[in-house]
């Protein structure tokens, strides 16, 4: 069985670039650029590694055998659990893994719907992903509650006086992003999560955008729920995390039921198996699981501090070149309030235009609504090109995305 130990690195982008295999290709026969990290991150070999390994060496079901191979996959699957609730601070029964952000925040929505009425209100914002929108919708919907939304500012932010307002005693869940994955701002979770609490709310964030590039302490935080994915912070597809408050999740509803989420069935009655595994029915994404234990070590052994500051660096230095290229239209806060994602527009060029001429020059953004349609009609725009950065990007290729703007100039005449 695989013990992956990670040594503490000096931070330095061109040794960390060497981890990460996908870096070396070429694109139209270029050296790829690739800026869409807010979608999925790319894979260290230490991951791509651990799951092989899972696979070639002790694959077998967990919590279910009695034999060796079991065993050491049911220890490892476990020790991933603990290396999550270490990392962001909560404890191992508060750990469960789902296939990602969406499952999380669909499962919360489906357990905390069953007991809302007419008259409930659940609170969101009008920079939502779709994820942390449709399910608070449907739920309204089936449970005649109001699904009401805190505004944003000019500046990107969200509004104090709408957080105010929006929140209030018949407000029985806040639900949140912490970074948004468009305008990149940088909420502050903490203080809305005070007044949640104090008109008595049920506080979720979602944290798919803030986990994997800032530390992130559930307890300071003093989130009920936390959701994130495993993809965007260097692990595998396929596995997401819920984090929830025990004495929360002991009196929770499951979401789905069989399997491993089961402690005693009858004919005509049932009994729910301990926590996290309450929450964990059928066999669970095994190596995804691990490969997220590995992604984490990794994480771990740059250290999140040096990962938040160097992309802080090139999120200002992307700002301040982008600012400089004539026709371009940022959207959000100024560099110090945001994370590393800048969504611009060039002129009247549509979005995917844009980023097809940037893929002919080696260079990977997205384009589009981002799964946030609801904030496009705030800016009043459909879509827009978005640029995000990681670890192993630097300030010389997002030079490269601001010279290849020039491209898009040559090829539209403006």
């Amino acid at each position: 069985m695989s013990k992956t130990k990670l040594a503490l690195k000096t931070f330095d982008v061109e040794s960390i670039r060497k981890d990460f295999p996908i870096l070396k290709r070429r694109i139209f026969g270029k050296p790829l650029v690739y800026l869409d990290n807010s979608a999925t991150a790319q894979k260290p070999q230490v991951v791509i590694d651990a799951m092989t390994d899972y696979y070639t060496n002790y694959n077998a079901n967990v919590h279910r055998g009695i034999h060796k191979l079991s065993e050491e996959a049911t220890h490892a699957y476990e020790e991933a659990h603990e290396k999550v609730a270490k990392f962001i601070n909560g404890s191992f029964e508060e750990i469960i893994f789902t296939k990602g952000t969406t499952e999380s925040l669909n499962l919360v929505a489906y357990s905390l719907g069953k007991a809302l009425k007419p008259g409930d209100e659940v609170v969101i914002t009008e920079m939502e992903h779709h994820s942390n929108i449709v399910p608070w919708q449907q739920v309204c919907k089936e449970k005649g509650a109001a699904l009401k939304f805190i505004g944003i500012a000019e500046d990107g932010k969200l509004d104090w006086n709408s957080i105010n307002s929006q929140i209030t005693k018949k407000t029985k869940i806040v639900s949140l992003t912490h970074v948004s994955n468009v305008l990149g701002t940088i909420n502050p979770i903490k203080e809305i999560g005070k007044v949640a609490h104090e008109n008595n709310a049920i506080f979720i964030v979602d944290a798919a955008q803030s986990v994997p590039r800032m530390r992130v302490d559930v307890k300071d935080l003093d989130a009920d729920f936390l959701a994130f994915s495993g993809h965007k912070m260097y692990g595998p597809t396929g596995i997401g995390v819920l984090y929830g408050k025990k004495n929360i999740l002991q009196d929770m509803s499951p979401f789905l039921y069989g399997g491993d989420m089961i402690k005693e069935v009858k004919f005509h009655e049932s009994r729910w198996n301990d926590l996290p595994w309450k929450f964990e029915a059928g066999t669970p994404n095994i190596e995804q699981g691990i490969g997220l234990g590995v992604a984490i070590d990794y994480i771990n052994s740059i250290g999140i501090e040096n990962i938040e500051e160097h992309e802080r660096e090139l999120t200002k230095h992307a700002m301040k070149v982008l600012e400089e290229v004539p026709l371009v239209t940022i959207y959000g806060p100024d560099a110090e309030s945001r994370s590393s994602v800048v969504a611009f527009n060039f002129d009247n060029v549509h979005a995917h235009d844009v980023a097809t001429i940037l893929d002919r020059e080696g260079i990977a953004v997205r384009a589009g609504h981002h799964c946030a349609m609801p904030l496009m009609s705030v800016l009043n725009i459909i879509a827009s090109v978005r640029a995000s950065f990681a670890i192993y990007n630097t300030k010389e290729e997002i030079d490269k995305l601001a010279a290849s703007l020039a491209t898009v100039r040559k090829v539209f005449k403006l």
